[in-house]
């Protein structure tokens, strides 16, 4: 059996499962975020390893201590902190990957570089987010922490360091630093040097594929044996697709949840001025001689949420939502909602861009606007999946969809007709676990690679849901006349 372990914006899980990939059982805590005095976000690293034990040894005692053969770690993406090399103790707070702190350091980066280039280097469009920008801030904080013998890990790489002693990084995510050159499958030493930091301020980089050692014998109260293995399963996004069988080009994986993430896959090759102008992120996908491909928007499911605290009194119910979803029918509201409560993301990042209805008349109602914000979201997804297709020319015409926005039909209705898609719903409750499980399982040697993985992993039945041709026919002239050319606007308010 093997223990996955996704360290999540929102919540830290566990779950125990079988080697076909079936999930026997999960546990969960919701992620501790604390606010320092000085204002910024924070996660208290014993407390998030305390934490993690207490999920490791629960899904070990449901199932009697049966046997683990594998432990496997996926996370959120930025998220990082700085450990003591010689004392295996955090140096500083985890700092979350949506913390703007080091917003500043960012534009000074930016003024250092030549972004195109650093894009063909990293796959990355400079952010705030990632862990140079993030080492910067805390050098201007404290300066005094550089004097240590430090080291900087994702918050996947810390738990692995707790439980086998040994620090590592993971591909994915240690090209979400910044400073690691896809291009080349190394740090980027003379970026690093710029910048005023040690080269061994980054750890070795693993693949996901290699353990990065075994469970200390301390931990046996855990349930688990010294002689076995951990993984850095890596970017949260790029495990969960794994789970969706996100393995070929063609194949398109959608998150749907608070944030709504898009990744697909093509065969690796020099990126281009293409590439960076289609506001993706690019990164080194598990299976060989492929890149991932990925774009996010923020505020999807989010908009929805917002719009139900504000339509009335009391906060709208899902059931109610979906009432009113029944009276809509299948025709476009003629509503037009950009959903950027949170800014844009890709196609074209702009944090400062604003949210926007255009086009209401004093008959629309509370149907009106539910539906117009899930047409806004499912707009705002197409342009990305457009994007990918124009830099990656390959037509995308199915997409895996998982996540919360699921349970919404409606959703699903106007995702496959503004889009033109064949959406697959596979059934699968925590694809970030199972996609983490799955790489630990090809590490074991269970499987031969990514690709027998997924098509000899144990799977539920998949609803697909087509799209209607004629309704594609009416939100396709919409997109293209109405919500693409108005967008370029929108994101300059």
């Amino acid at each position: 059996m093997i223990i996955a372990i996704d360290i999540g914006t929102t919540n830290l899980k566990a779950g125990l499962f079988e080697e076909d990939g079936t999930c026997i059982t999960t546990s969960s805590r919701q992620t501790k975020y604390a606010t320092h005095s000085e204002g910024f976000a924070y996660i208290d690293a014993q407390s998030l390893w305390n934490t993690v034990a207490q999920l490791i040894k629960e899904v070990n005692e449901r199932c009697g201590f049966k046997g683990i053969r594998a432990v496997s770690i996926t996370s959120m993406a930025e998220s990082g902190l700085l450990v003591n090399k010689e004392t295996g103790r955090p140096a500083t707070e985890i700092i979350p990957w949506f913390d703007s702190s080091s917003i500043n350091q960012a534009s000074f980066i930016e003024r250092e570089i030549d972004p195109f280039v650093q894009f063909c280097q990293t796959g990355l469009h400079l952010s705030y987010k990632y862990g140079l920008a993030k080492l910067l801030w805390l050098r201007h904080r404290h300066k005094h922490i550089f004097d240590q013998e430090v080291m900087w890990l994702s918050v996947s790489s810390y738990i692995a360091y707790c439980l086998t002693g040994k620090m590592a990084e993971e591909q994915t995510l240690a090209a979400r630093t910044f400073a690691y050159r896809i291009n080349q499958n190394e740090w980027d030493k003379a970026l690093i040097d710029h910048f005023g930091f040690r080269t061994d301020l980054f750890p070795n980089v693993t693949h996901c594929l290699w353990p990065v050692g075994e469970v200390k014998q301390e931990l046996a109260g855990l349930g688990l044996k010294s002689n076995t293995n951990v993984y850095i399963a890596g970017h949260d996004h790029v495990s969960s697709s794994l789970a969706a069988g996100i393995v070929s080009p063609g194949n398109v994986y959608n998150s749907m949840g608070t944030a709504e993430t898009l990744v697909g896959t093509f065969t690796k090759r020099e990126l281009t001025k293409a590439d960076y102008e289609s506001g993706l992120s690019f990164g080194l996908h598990p299976q060989d001689n492929l890149y991932f491909w990925m774009g996010g928007h923020s505020s999807s499911g989010g908009s929805v949420e917002w719009l139900r605290d504000i339509l009335g009194n009391d906060r709208l119910t899902y059931a109610e939502i979906n009432d009113y979803l029944e009276m809509a029918g299948d025709n476009p509201t003629g509503i037009i909602f950009y959903p950027y409560l949170s800014g844009s993301g890709a196609p074209k990042s702009n944090p400062h861009a604003k949210a926007a209805f255009i086009g209401l008349k004093k008959n629309h109602g509370k149907t009106d606007l539910l539906k117009a914000v899930l047409e806004g979201n499912s707009f705002q997804m197409e342009m990305i999946r457009e994007e990918a297709e124009k830099a990656t020319g390959i037509k995308m015409k199915r997409m895996s969809v998982i996540g919360g926005g699921v349970r919404n039909p409606h959703w699903i209705k106007i995702k496959a007709n503004v889009s033109g898609s064949e959406l697959v719903l596979p059934d699968i409750t925590e694809a970030a676990l199972c996609g983490a499980a799955l790489i630990a399982a090809v590490g074991e040697g269970l499987f031969l690679n990514l690709n027998d993985a997924v098509a000899n992993t144990f799977r539920k039945s998949e609803k697909v849901v087509q799209p209607n041709k004629e309704i594609y026919k009416k939100y396709r002239t919409i997109y293209e006349n109405q919500f693409k050319p108005l967008s370029l606007l929108i994101e300059k308010c």
